[in-house]
């Protein structure tokens, strides 16, 4: 049976990956330049792998319930902006140089995603590398002996994963409002089980699923989230945003 909201796939994600890229050089710029027995090394460590799982366990998470995978996702997002003031406060406390936003060098590190697409004959992404060679992209800043440089390459990383999740926040709150929680559509997969079960001719005017009175494609259950309705029922067009025909419930 097909699942009625997708889930997993997120290995593929940039999200995902730069997650992935930032727990790592987290656990080796700790082992390199803070002491092992400090509550900090625990505190970054633990951070950028929230980051990292949470944006998995959300992914897990969307088949069943859409709010947890938002949740998540938030976690994931909150966990790497601990991790950012981590690294802003080991410059700052050390009197070490931060990179301004526009800088050359972080500017470089902004561009290796582009440069890298443009050096292959095939425009592949950095996506479909392996993190050990998504990672050596990144080797200059990353694997460099100065702890500013690789603090500052790090920072402009959790920028880049931040930037990421902060998009896919607003499409997981936008598809939750236009198509509903997993509630709202098990509730429509069950009527048309109904339908083709009770009223197996879908020309039946007695249909339970009611057809848009705008374009006639099927219409499915939502749940107003504003507005003088909000909290009830009511008919949308699985053709929305393209078509926002309605019905009362």
């Amino acid at each position: 049976m097909k699942k009625l909201r997708p889930s997993g796939g997120y290995r593929e994600t940039a999200s995902f990956q730069t997650a992935t890229l930032i727990y790592d050089a987290t656990v080796w710029f700790c082992e390199k330049f803070l002491d092992p027995r400090s509550r900090t090394v625990d505190q970054m460590v633990q951070a950028a792998r929230s980051g990292r799982q949470n944006i998995a366990e959300g992914s897990r998470a969307a088949a069943t319930s859409s709010q947890t995978e938002l949740r998540l996702v938030n976690v994931a997002r909150a966990s790497l902006e601990e991790l950012l003031l981590d690294y802003e406060d080991f410059l700052r406390q050390r009197h070490l140089p931060a990179w301004a936003p526009d800088c050359p060098e972080a500017m470089a590190v902004r561009r290796v995603p582009q440069e890298y697409r443009q050096d292959q004959a095939d425009q592949s992404n950095l996506t479909d590398l392996s993190d050990h060679e998504r990672s050596a992209c990144y080797a200059r800043w990353l694997d460099h002996g100065d702890p500013a440089i690789r603090a500052n390459a790090l920072i402009c990383l959790v920028h880049q994963a931040n930037f990421l999740l902060d998009h896919q926040i607003a499409a997981l709150e936008k598809g939750f409002v236009e198509g509903g929680g997993y509630s709202e559509q098990l509730a429509t997969a069950r009527l048309v089980h109904r339908r083709k079960q009770d009223q197996p001719n879908p020309a039946n005017p007695s249909d339970p699923i009611p057809k848009c009175p705008q374009c006639g494609a099927q219409m499915a259950l939502r749940t107003a989230k504003t507005g003088t309705n909000a909290g009830q029922q009511f008919w949308g067009c699985t053709k929305y945003p393209a078509c926002k025909g309605t019905q009362p419930n």
